[in-house]
């Protein structure tokens, strides 16, 4: 199906976009930067005077619908987030505009869909969406091999009431060839009792760039090299190479809807071999997750949906009482040129585990 988004998004997007640009403190030290830029709402996150990230907010009336993690980048600054909406770049599918980056929500919290909600949600759906906005950064701090930023999130009714309050710790780590976020994710139900129903739209997720999905068979709806959506579908497969991998040794486009402790993207982008993981944790609900990673791109770890996933088998209506919380740990790892990637994810997934 072609899905055209309106020039005018894209205007606005790649206005975002320009203030990706960015450049490292003065009085940098190298090691990993945790830069709180509040004019420019967002934080910068410097490796060895290299972006490596940027938290961007979201807040109310904000085009953003959720804080995201925008670009994710190599440790040789090569991005694996999709830049599409955000970002014009050649080539890129021209599909699910709420994919930005790496993100977490869900798709029925009380009914409401956090989800599928972007600047491009039609008018007749907004009251049924939800929107996660930034409140407060609690930490920003730098170090040589690790940074941490710790922030405060509500998540909205369409009537600007908070249904969930969420507290999120960032650890930004960094080795030669690797780069690693860890996210604790804790969520309140601070005024009434939350139902996450069952749902497959969720839940932590990473939107990649072109070079990491699957080779397609069907003809596509790209931009073109102004990064704007093409007329007319093509079948392109040029660079096109990524392949997934499960813990449980399952590869390729057969592990949507399958349980496992991790999960590798592999493929060459810009002539060099990259491997992003996601890796669960134990004490997480529903573990081990089910994964909701399609070829298209879309790379997401969804604990909480799962009769979808096992065909009818299973069932988990996760839900928090008035005043109960609940926590979700995963662990990011980005690789490069590694000789052994499934050997590296296994012992960090291990060591994952232990924390």
């Amino acid at each position: 199906m072609k899905a055209l988004i309106p020039s005018i998004i894209l205007i606005v997007f790649a206005v975002i976009a320009f203030a990706y640009a960015s450049t490292p403190p003065s009085d940098n030290n190298g090691g990993v930067q945790v830069v709180h830029r509040e004019d420019k709402k967002r934080v910068d996150v410097f490796i060895d005077d290299t972006l490596f990230t940027s938290y961007l907010f979201s807040e109310e009336g904000s085009s953003l619908k959720k804080p995201v993690l925008y670009p994710l980048r190599t440790a040789s600054g090569i991005d694996i987030t999709r830049g599409y909406p955000y970002e014009r770049r050649a080539g890129e599918r021209v599909d699910h505009p709420h994919h930005v980056g790496h993100w977490l929500n869900y798709g029925d919290v009380n009914g409401l869909d956090f989800w599928n909600h972007s600047e491009s949600t039609p008018e007749e759906r907004k009251p049924t969406r939800g929107t996660i906005v930034h409140r407060k950064v609690l930490k920003a701090e730098s170090g040589e091999n690790r940074g941490v930023l710790e922030v405060e999130m509500d998540w909205l009714k369409p009537d600007g009431s908070v249904i969930l309050t969420e507290t999120t710790q960032f650890t930004f780590k960094k080795s030669d060839n690797k780069r690693m976020v860890d996210r604790i994710t804790t969520l309140t139900a601070p005024q009434e009792e939350v139902n996450f129903t069952d749902n497959k739209e969720g839940m932590l997720a990473i939107r990649v760039t072109r070079a990491l999905e699957h080779p397609s068979d069907e003809a596509l709806l790209l931009t073109n090299e102004m990064g704007k959506p093409m007329e007319e579908e093509v079948l392109d497969n040029v660079g096109v190479s990524g392949q997934y991998l499960s813990s449980e040794g399952l590869s390729g486009t057969g592990v949507w809807g399958t349980r496992a402790n991790w999960m590798i993207l592999s493929g060459i982008v810009q002539d060099e071999n990259v491997t992003v993981a996601i890796i669960d944790h134990p004490s997480n609900p529903g573990y081990p997750t089910y994964w909701h990673a399609r070829g298209y791109g879309l790379f997401a770890a969804n604990p909480l949906g799962q009769k979808v996933f096992s065909k009818g088998a299973e069932e988990l209506n996760f839900s928090l009482k008035k005043g109960e919380s609940t926590t979700f740990q995963y662990r990011i790892v980005i690789l490069s040129n590694d000789a052994d990637p499934t050997h590296t994810i296994e012992l960090l997934s291990k060591a994952f585990s232990e924390v």
